[in-house]
């Protein structure tokens, strides 16, 4: 009998869980290393000293990141800390153990599989002006494999949940295999398969990884430069709502939901393409001075919304709550949020 058998789980996320070791930096750093604000990448060997400069030199922060992670940690502080739980690989490290205890602390089941001979991945958070620049060593992250997924723990775990998400950076390392098993249990089973692009480089070069996990996808979500980068590559052209459109319209494994998908655009108005009609929902303006830090907006916006679509609540309930845990956390460093959530249907 699994030890998860009785676990309260509503929303499982399925991810690359990676330590974010994060701080302020000058530009010179960004120079340095090769990179802009604002990039997300996969860490090659030019970047590897990146992790241990900035550890000796910079006061930094150590937090529980990875997409997935982040957005899992945030509807689970959205729920109240409970109704959640979270899968990827680990190094049998420090780092590793940090992460756990950092998930556990927000509330929600956290099953590594643990690989004894890889590090835990970790992401350098360059921070400047506000704006962040991401590396990714993804180590012991990349990999996780289909037969954690098929172990009775796991198992107990995708059995219970109604919405299941992961990351468009899951398909660098578990890949189609875990996210079409994955996503072709929702479809046998009438629950919810939900994917992020997560970054330009994913709708770049992983397109075919995308396009064999994509018929298993009920709700998809991106920002405007990933749907952008998506438009290009299908030729779509360039306008956000005719994206949408297109994306929605790709061939679908289960006729039970009708494909959405969500765009957001920073302080604009989020896209929502759902049964071919495109509707546009403003943002709440927030004072510059305010804004901190943007790392974990999307993460957060996806977390939100999950929390309250694992509820039954309408899309436009579901898009508010999306709405207000990003404004929480672009107003804070790195992505984290306070111990009490103030969020309310009324928010």
């Amino acid at each position: 009998m699994s030890g998860f058998s009785e676990a309260n789980v509503d929303i499982l996320g399925v991810g690359n869980p990676l330590l974010d070791i994060s701080t302020n930096v000058p530009a010179e750093m960004l120079e340095k290393y090769g990179v802009k604000p604002g990039d997300i990448i996969l860490a090659e060997e030019k970047h590897m000293p990146v992790y241990k400069e900035l550890e000796e030199n910079f006061k930094v922060d150590y937090i529980a990141g990875g997409a997935t992670q982040n957005s899992i940690r945030v509807a689970s502080w959205m729920l109240g800390n409970t109704g959640t739980a979270y899968m990827g690989c680990v190094g049998a490290d420090a780092y590793g153990t940090q992460l756990k205890t950092c998930a556990e602390a927000s509330g929600v089941i956290a099953h590594y599989m643990v690989d004894e001979s890889t590090p835990t991945g970790t992401c350098a958070v360059l921070i400047k002006d506000a704006e962040r620049t991401l590396v990714t060593n993804l180590a012991a992250a990349n990999n996780y494999t289909k037969a954690h997924l098929e172990g009775d723990e796991a198992q107990a775990l995708i059995t219970k949940a109604k919405v299941i998400y992961s990351a468009g950076f899951f398909l660098t390392s578990g890949g189609p295999a875990c996210t079409t098993y994955l996503g072709e249990h929702c479809a046998k089973t009438g629950k919810l398969y939900c994917l992020n692009l997560s970054a330009p480089f994913i709708c770049e070069f992983f397109t075919e990884q995308l396009d064999q996990t994509m018929p298993f996808v009920d709700i998809v979500f991106a920002n405007e430069t990933e749907a952008a980068s998506l438009g290009k590559v299908k030729g779509w052209g360039e306008d956000l709502g005719e994206i949408a459109l297109q994306l929605a319209a790709m061939p679908k494994a289960s006729g039970t939901h009708a494909r959405m998908v969500v765009f957001t655009q920073g302080a604009s108005q989020t896209v929502v393409v759902l049964d071919g009609k495109v509707s546009m929902f403003p943002v709440e303006p927030l004072a510059k001075e305010l804004l901190v830090d943007t790392n974990g907006a999307g993460d957060a916006f996806v977390g939100g919304f999950l929390s309250q679509l694992a509820k039954g609540e309408p899309i436009a309930a579901c898009i508010n709550a999306g709405h207000w845990a990003a404004r929480v956390i672009i107003q804070r460093s790195g992505c984290t949020y306070p111990e009490e959530c103030a969020y309310s249907t009324e928010a």
